[in-house]
């Protein structure tokens, strides 16, 4: 049996469109499509569950995209917040190591 595409792009700008522009309190699902097909071929074949395995893969690796997607999105967010970009060092690299280092430098600096 052929292996079922997703027919929407749960990571394409229109999506992440779409979901920045929703109200706070509505329900948005980039992969509604693919969960509506499901349920479309599970009345089909009379609830056997097997005849729609595929569509239900469809869907699994549609909300699996998206969930990564927002994740990595709200790291990337964080972290710009608290000022960390892409090319940044983190706040261990740009201190002293020791405190005896942080007394040398200090101590170079009189």
């Amino acid at each position: 049996m052929p292996d079922i595409q997703f027919r929407e792009n749960p990571t394409d700008e229109d999506t992440k469109r779409q979901f920045d522009s929703k109200e706070t309190s509505k329900f948005y699902d980039p992969c509604q499509d693919a969960a509506n097909r499901s349920l479309k071929c599970l009345r089909r074949n009379l609830g056997d569950r097997d005849m729609c395995t595929d569509y239900f893969q469809a869907y699994r690796d549609c909300k699996k995209k998206w969930i990564e997607e927002r994740k990595s999105e709200r790291w990337k967010k964080a972290m710009g917040s608290l000022g960390f970009g892409a090319s940044d060092e983190t706040p261990e690299s740009s201190t002293p190591s020791s405190p005896a280092a942080a007394g040398t430098a200090a101590s170079g600096e009189k």
